[in-house]
């Protein structure tokens, strides 16, 4: 088990023990590339996390053992770059953290996760949180859950050179068990929807696909819906981003901008419409209409926001093809990643099989499958 690693090499490293943190990975069920846009997001913590052992040294120094990495560094807290990538994370936490105005003591400690890499599951914000939420702790700083999300976000800037929102932060901090989070990308105020999943899983099927396109491309979608904000403003200056637009609204200035760039105006605007209209479900307890939004979702992202890719659409189809799925879509930027998929209990291990054997039989390789639970956020474990 993880924790009993993490303290097992704690003791062995350093000799003594200190305090157990952990901060879970996230998945969002729907509200894609809406970020940027100011619009909504729904994301839930899952039950695999970042969990860390430290405890304060009376030095200036930071002693961080990386478990997964099988590396160890030590640092100061001058800003100074470390070689490590995954320390940089950390020392951008503290950074961040002095910035603020709180000077962190020096530590040792030992973490692990077992957040799957490169799935999307948000495993950087998951260690930015974990080491937020410790040092706040053990140092009586006394910041909120909501600062703490916004000094990993500006870690993962500053330190990481990533322009990240802070829907990853916020959810590993905010998380609850069976609770998803309506977040508001622009006020930063959220509501907690049940997410009661009786008879059902969720569960990630991950392409292990990464094409390069991502980066390039993810700036220009954002420049395309720049494009067209800025020409509905001319018309309705009260509008600040895609989030304040209605259908009505684009349709008048469809003329004016080319067909690529209302498309991707019009999946914003519908996209929010779903995710109000996926939570609506989810107060009633209807999984089903939920499952619907999330079919449209994916629709959407690879139709109109053309931000999905073959092997994506690939699991998509199959999951349609499987009595028990009732919702399916690419999760995260896109242009490979996962899909996330709810699954009725009993056709679990239907789907598995039919995706793993399908998807391997035109693509040459097998999918990574990832059965995730709608878990707490940051806490402090002993």
């Amino acid at each position: 088990m993880l924790k009993e690693t993490v303290r097992k090499s704690f003791n062995e490293r350093f000799h003594t023990t200190g305090a157990v943190y952990a901060a879970p990975g996230r998945v969002n069920l729907i509200g894609e590339h809406t970020d940027y846009n100011l619009g909504f997001v729904l994301p839930g913590a899952i039950d695999k996390a970042i969990i860390l052992e430290v405890k304060p040294n009376g030095t200036e120094s930071f002693n961080v053992r990386s478990i997964d990495y099988n590396e160890e560094t030590s640092f100061v807290a001058n800003g100074q770059k470390t070689p490590y990538a995954w320390a940089n994370y950390i020392l951008g936490v503290i950074m961040e953290l002095k910035a603020l105005g709180f000077t962190t003591p020096g530590f040792d400690c030992v973490f692990g996760g077992n957040i799957p890499l490169g799935g999307g599951l948000s495993s950087s914000a998951a260690l930015e949180s974990a080491f937020a939420f410790a040092i706040n702790d053990m140092n009586g700083f006394g910041l909120s859950r909501m600062q703490l999300a916004k000094v990993g976000q500006l870690a993962e800037h500053n330190y990481a050179g990533v322009r990240c929102g802070i829907m990853d932060q916020f959810a590993s901090l905010h998380g609850q068990k069976d609770m998803l989070m309506k977040l508001d990308c622009r006020s930063l105020d959220y509501e907690l929807v049940p997410f009661k999943l009786d008879g059902y899983r969720v569960i990630l099927l991950d392409t292990n696909v990464k094409h390069s396109l991502a980066s390039s491309e993810y700036n220009v979608r954002r420049a395309q819906c720049e494009e067209g904000i800025a020409t509905i403003i001319k018309r309705h200056p009260k509008v600040e981003s895609l989030r304040d637009v209605t259908l009505e609204m684009l349709a008048e200035v469809k003329a004016e901008l080319s067909p690529v760039v209302y498309n991707r105006c019009e999946y914003v605007v519908k996209e929010n419409i779903r995710l109000n209209a996926a939570c609506e479900a989810l107060k009633k307890g209807d999984i089903l209409s939920f499952g619907k939004e999330m079919y449209g979702s994916h629709e959407g992202l690879s139709k109109y926001y053309e931000v999905s890719c073959k092997e994506l659409d690939f699991l998509v189809d199959v999951a349609k093809s499987v009595s028990g799925v009732i919702g399916a879509r690419m999760m995260g930027g896109g242009f490979g990643g996962c899909t996330i998929n709810v699954v009725a209990e009993a056709n679990h291990d239907e789907f598995v099989a039919a995706a793993v054997a399908q998807f391997e039989k035109q693509f040459g390789k097998k999918p990574t499958v990832y059965d995730v639970v709608i878990s707490d956020g940051a806490r402090k474990i002993s």
